[in-house]
């Protein structure tokens, strides 16, 4: 890695020099401020004068794809093509390129390569499947039969064989269709509203509106514009079917914690597929993961407000403004959701979400009113319990005790079994020593419904602690702490209750332990019970 000191040179400086370094010195800098355009820039000048430098290639294509600069991303991967040092997932952007130039000679050459680096063999039915449709050269359901695949390769090519029937005109039955389009879980959604933006194009509009029977928000805006012949999104041709694949990779790859190489799947798909907004939110996902928010809060431009999936866009971006410390700028978003008389339950929890992140918690609890009172029972996303465990919560931190307690009362009243509102309600009252056996009681049939959870686990022990039961009360406390080893508040439960059966030396490790994490307040009373102990035995 290039030292410090030559990222300080100045721009001028670098031009002034243009020598192969410079411009690497200047592209690194770049990228690392975020400048993409001036990173795209440098790295092209230094691929033109050192056209066989695989080091520069390899982070330019890098560069590249994140930053979805296709010429710059085209020319590396084919100097490490040329110097035979491409990555086995690299094959997939040559080949994307075939797809969309619709050059089927030079996709089948890199289909072969990828099946030959074996690394993505699975996916070879697939393409050879979308292959075929598009040169029109065999019969692409050959690629893709019922019975013969194993494992990730008949995974795969379950989907691709439905999508691909439908644009060949073989399957139209909607039920079929919601059959065999089930098994991609939280896909299936996007899946049918691709299936039914096809066959809308087909003008087989009874069976494309079988396919969007529902009441959830994204279903009505996709049968809303299936209505007016505005339903875009289908895949239906090559470049959309390999997208649509990528996208699928790209979640398989995350999922084995790969998020880097899924992350260029993903981008790949988004400049083969433009219209398909499930690419684009995966890939801001993926960014944002990567540390990156304000460039994937950009990425999400790209989802149109009035597509099926604009609610869930609006939402995860002003959840990427938060978490870019853009509190306000978030704030003013999810607030001009809410503005007029079509305000949806989910625009007033997006709301009141954003008010309790940025330390506005009696407003969140407002908030949190309306989306209650906008709830409808087709609304499946939030239960009502949850909202009610919410407003609760927003009380809570407003120090609004009487109303906190009420909505927390509620939502027992509407979910007696869920273990996250038994705890809470549990909770609070035993930290204010108000009606401590019926507490302990919703604290114990917590754990004994969520017996793994580290906080539910820590409510019981201190509620053991608060009786002094001091051996059973440490033994559920570092159960807790192990569960949650960064939990502040856990470990000064297990420090306190240390320090009540005589353990000080283990009471100050604790202690020590939540400081590591505590700020303000918190890391203020933990410093004092480190100096002295705590006042009295409980909190």
């Amino acid at each position: 890695m290039l030292g410090a000191a030559l990222l300080v040179l100045p721009a001028a400086a670098i031009a002034e020099e243009a020598s192969p370094l410079a411009h690497y010195v200047q592209a690194r800098a770049a990228s690392s401020a975020g400048d993409a355009e001036q990173a795209s820039a440098a790295f092209a000048a230094i691929l033109a004068s050192e056209p066989d430098n695989e080091l520069v290639a390899a982070q330019a294509l890098s560069h590249a794809v994140a930053a979805g600069d296709w010429t710059l991303a085209l020319a590396a991967a084919r100097t490490l093509e040329r110097r035979n040092a491409l990555q086995p997932d690299v094959r997939f952007l040559l080949l994307a390129d075939a797809f969309r130039s619709r050059d089927w000679a030079r996709a089948e050459q890199q289909i072969d390569l990828i099946e030959r680096e074996q690394l993505f063999g699975f996916a070879v039915p697939v393409l050879r499947a979308w292959r075929a449709q598009g040169s029109r050269r065999g019969d692409p359901m050959s690629f893709l039969p019922e019975e013969g695949l194993e494992g990730a390769s008949a995974s795969y090519a379950a989907e691709h064989r439905t999508l691909i029937g439908i644009t060949r005109g073989q399957v139209d039955d909607p039920q079929r269709i919601i059959s065999e389009l089930a098994a991609a879980g939280s896909r299936s959604m996007r899946l049918r509203f691709a299936a039914a933006a096809a066959l809308g194009e087909r003008r087989k509009r009874a069976a494309a509106l079988a396919l969007l029977d529902g009441q959830d928000p994204a279903t009505a805006a996709a049968r809303a514009l299936l209505e007016r012949r505005q339903l875009r999104g289908a895949i239906d041709t090559p470049a959309a079917g390999l997208a649509e694949l990528l996208v699928r990779l790209s979640l398989d790859l995350h999922a084995q914690n790969l998020t880097p190489l899924a992350l260029s799947f993903t981008r790949i798909a988004t400049w083969l597929a433009p219209e398909n907004s499930e690419s684009w939110m995966v890939a801001a996902e993926l960014l944002a993961q990567r540390g990156h928010e304000r460039e994937a809060i950009a990425l999400l431009d790209r989802v149109a407000a009035s597509d099926p999936f604009g609610a869930q866009a609006r939402d995860l971006r002003v959840r990427l403004l938060v978490q870019a410390e853009e509190g306000e700028r978030a704030l003013a978003q999810a607030a001009a959701a809410v503005e007029g008389p079509a305000a949806s339950m989910s625009d007033w929890l997006r709301l009141g979400e954003v008010q309790l992140a940025t330390d506005r918690p009696a407003e969140a609890a407002t908030a949190f009113a309306r989306a209650i009172e906008t709830h409808r029972p087709e609304d499946q996303s939030t239960h009502l319990w949850a909202l009610w465990l919410m407003r609760g919560s927003a009380h809570d931190q407003a120090d609004q005790w009487p109303e906190a307690k009420a909505a927390l009362e509620e939502a027992y009243r509407l979910a007696p079994e869920q273990p996250l509102v038994l705890n809470y309600l549990g909770y609070a009252q035993l930290e204010r020593r108000e009606n401590v056996e019926e507490a302990e009681r919703l604290v114990r049939e917590a754990h004994r419904l969520a017996p793994d959870s580290a906080a539910i686990t820590d409510s019981l022990g201190w509620a053991l602690f608060l009786k002094g039961q001091l051996p059973e009360a440490i033994q559920l406390l570092e159960q807790a702490a192990q569960g949650e080893p960064a939990d502040v508040e856990i470990n000064e439960h297990l420090g306190d209750a240390y320090y009540a059966a005589g353990r000080r030396n283990e009471a100050r490790f604790a202690w020590r332990a939540a400081l590591v994490y505590a700020e303000g307040e918190d890391a203020e009373r933990l410093n004092g019970k480190i100096r002295s102990g705590p006042r009295i035995a409980t909190r």
